[in-house]
Order: C-alpha cells, then structure tokens, then sequence
C-alpha cells in the first residue's frame, strides 16, 4: 500500500510512518519543517531499505502549500491507499484572552491543512474507489476543558469534518475514520514533570491506525478513541 503521513517528523506522525514501514508498505512523507523531517526519513530508510519512503516539507497551513502537497503526491505516479491527516499544532490559552489570530492559526493547522490536502487527493481517490482517509483528533475534539481555547475548536473541527466526510464518501468506497488519543507522549510533554508510564506512547496511537487499515473493505472503523489507562490528566 501507498502510505501518505503528515505531519511525519516527530511523535505519532512518525510512529505511524515507522509502523507501516515496518510492515512493508510505500511511504509518501510531508512536514514543515525540512530539516526534522529528512532527519525521520534518513532514520526509516536505514532501518527499513526494502521500503520505498519519499519526503517532502509543505506548511499545509498555506492552503497554496497543502494543494501543492496533494498534487506532489500524484505526481509520483501513484494514488493513496492510507491518508494520514496528522498535521497539527497545540496552542494553550483560553476563549476569553487568548492572543488575537490564535483561533485563525489553528483553524489552519488543525482543519484546513486536512480539509485542503484531502480535497486535492479525493478524485483520484474516488476514481479508483478505495482509500482510507484518517483525521487526527483529540480527546479534545469530544470535550471541552480550561486552556483548550482555539485548540479545542479547531479540533470539534476537524471532528465535524471526518463526520461530513464520513457520509459523502460512503458510495465511493473511502473510508473515513476519526482518531481521538488522549494525552500520547511527544516532545511537547518532555520536560513537562510528567511520568511517562502516566500516559500513551505514540505507537498506540500507531498500531491501532495500522490495524483499522487492514480490515476488509466491508468494515470502517468510523471513530477510534483512546485515552491512558489511568484516564485523562
């Protein structure tokens, strides 16, 4: 299969690269940053060099960018059987006094990377009848908390958006399924004093996308929601 995976550098991004290369699928990378994210594909090409793995860094937050991103990716001659939605950011702060422009930047991160690069993909997607497109939520997606602010809705979003998607493509033979993971360790919780046997890894969140990819075309596993054992911080 034909794997694309935003957001791919770092954390789930690239535990779900390294999870499908494992498995022997294609790999089509994008992050904004070029430096970490040639860095995560020289790592996957090393362990993994039977694998086909190409990269290339898009700010998916420029609608421009994200269209570019969508038509790189047929340019290689090939049609996405797994799109990866995991492009994002986490700005903390709250509705009441937040920074002005907050709400904007993550609405762009968050929903409009996804909605852009999936919309320059699903032609083709829906031409060939198959694919399985997978939007990265958050627990954050499902309830509200203090801090949240415009992270929270950016992701109540992007749930709407896997929801409408859900529907529109049921004829076409695309899956579309939600992934809501609670706290997951990643960079953005080192240093933060928190054990990490206290929450998820990042390949939880890999392993379980990798397996809903794998049922058969009859079944869409249309939300995923995972939180620590122990519940949410």
């Amino acid at each position: 299969m034909n794997i694309v995976i935003t957001g791919a550098s770092r954390g789930i991004g690239k535990a779900v690269a390294d999870t499908y290369a494992a498995n022997g699928h294609d790999l089509l990378l994008v992050s904004r940053s070029p430096k970490a994210l040639y860095t995560a594909m020289e790592d996957l090409v090393n362990r993994y060099p039977d694998v086909s793995i190409k990269a290339r860094p898009f700010d998916l937050a420029d609608r421009r960018q994200a269209k570019d991103c969508g038509q790189w990716v047929l340019d290689q001659g090939l049609v996405p059987d797994v799109l990866v939605n995991n492009a994002g950011s986490f700005e903390p702060g709250n509705v009441h006094d937040e920074n002005e422009g907050v709400l904007e930047a993550q609405l762009a991160t968050n929903l409009y990377s996804a909605y852009h690069l999936t919309r320059a993909l699903l032609p083709r997607m829906m031409e060939r009848r198959s694919g399985h497109v997978f939007n990265l939520c958050s627990i954050a997606s499902l309830q509200a908390y203090p801090g949240g602010g415009a992270y929270s809705i950016s992701k109540f979003a992007l749930a709407g958006f896997s929801k409408n998607l859900r529907q529109e493509m049921k004829p076409h033979g695309i899956k579309v399924t939600a992934v809501y993971p609670g706290a997951v360790y990643t960079d953005s919780w080192s240093g933060s004093g928190v054990d990490p046997q206290r929450i998820m890894e990042a390949a939880d969140i890999a392993a379980m996308i990798h397996a809903a990819s794998q049922l058969s075309p009859q079944a869409c596993p249309e939300e995923i929601v995972l939180r620590p054992q122990l519940g949410d911080l």
